[in-house]
């Protein structure tokens, strides 16, 4: 695998949130992607439909676009941990063990930076001999699969962009088949207080309150939407 630390950052600046700044500089990471030229020829050509349509786009839906995308629902976050801890205790020490990974690299994020965002990881990587970049990206090329299939299903154009950290990792882009999960703001919506309904768990006033336990399926999570790839290849 050759260095390629501008093509990882520039898959990184692809999947930051779309706002002015990040528009006007896509010619920029455009040129970046075909200077190095690591990915292949027609994925560029996707990234390049995908960064045309961020130029062209209404803005206000660019960006609602891509929150409706990465937000809502674990099948294309962009937080590699929720796809393999969900809310469970273990997401934070592993978000800890990166972060140290991280520091004793030099690499120190800003407070509002969350270690296992994909664009974090491309950054890091960036910073890495090459071996070292294509091991750590290729552990967790199976997460990476899933929002790949996740967004394919979507027909989102940011499949491409996935499928190119893939192949830069050394991965065959395939797509996997991935489980319905109910969207985050289902899941973490609370039952009404004072209505007395016991259908989410909650029981009535002066009822004894059920207990539910619930085993968690460590799989991967997904979402079935359309299946329209909009020409993103595998």
């Amino acid at each position: 695998m050759k260095h390629h630390p501008y093509s990882l950052r520039a898959l990184a600046l692809l999947l930051s949130y779309p706002d002015q700044e990040l528009r006007a500089s896509l010619p920029q990471v455009l040129d970046a992607l075909d200077a190095e030229a690591l990915v292949p020829a027609a994925r560029r050509a996707e990234l390049r439909a995908l960064a045309a349509e961020l130029m062209r786009t209404d803005p206000f839906e660019i960006e609602a676009r891509y929150v409706e995308t990465f937000d809502r629902g674990r099948a294309t976050s962009l937080h590699l941990f929720e796809h393999v801890h969900g809310d469970s205790r273990d997401r934070g020490p592993a978000m800890v063990d990166l972060t140290q990974t991280y520091e004793k690299a030099g690499l120190f994020l800003a407070p509002d930076e969350l270690p296992d965002h994909l664009g974090v990881v491309l950054e890091f990587a960036s910073t890495q001999p090459d071996r070292i970049a294509r091991e750590f990206l290729g552990e967790m090329a199976h997460i990476l699969q899933a929002i790949f299939s996740g967004l394919l299903q979507r027909g989102s154009p940011y499949a491409a962009v996935i499928a190119a950290v893939l192949e830069l990792a050394g991965e065959k882009v395939q797509a996997v088949e991935i489980q319905p999960d109910e969207p985050m703001d289902e899941s973490w919506a609370e039952p009404a207080a004072f209505d007395g309904c016991s259908t989410r768990g909650q029981a009535r006033p002066g009822e004894a309150q059920p207990i539910h336990i619930v085993r968690k399926n460590p799989g991967n999570p997904g979402n079935t939407r359309n299946p329209d790839s909009k020409g993103v290849t595998a």
